[in-house]
């Protein structure tokens, strides 16, 4: 299990990312207001959560959209996922958009994303003057069928 360290900004009301069944991928994270923020439709807002993380070296946090905000609401995240390097110490800020016909009011302490810790594998790019040829070669959007 990966320990990520968490420090609470505003004591306030702000609980840590919360894993809501022994088996859930991601743990919801929740949206640190001093009031209520209407998201209006069409329009995207950087949300704060009132934490700051320290993922471990070799780990990001993935932030992903709630399913059931973006079914019922049209709420999504917008840079899905986001990434949370392992060096950032900054406040974490949800940037969501609303895809939906009607504003959308997010509340304080409201679950409003959920974060999933997971590896990185760090790459070495090396430019060269042709690549290995394949089956699919160069075909691409649509090229395999519907």
């Amino acid at each position: 299990m990966q320990e990520v360290i968490v420090k609470i900004l505003k004591e306030d009301g702000v609980s840590l990312p919360l894993q809501k069944t022994a088996l859930s991928a991601g743990f919801d994270i929740s949206a640190k207001l001093s009031e209520p923020f209407v998201l209006k439709s069409g329009e995207f807002a950087l949300i704060p959560t009132g934490i700051k993380m320290a993922i471990q070296s070799g780990y990001e946090a993935q932030i992903r959209p709630r399913s059931g905000l973006a079914a019922k609401y049209g709420v999504t995240v917008l840079n899905s996922p986001g990434t949370i390097d392992a060096d950032y110490r900054g406040e974490v800020k949800i940037i969501l958009i609303n895809h939906g016909k009607q504003d959308f009011v997010i509340n304080d302490k409201e679950r409003i994303a959920q974060v999933v810790i997971a590896p990185v594998v760090n790459a070495k790019f090396e430019e060269v003057s042709s690549l290995l040829d394949t089956e699919r070669g160069e075909g691409g959007f649509g090229s395999t069928g519907v």
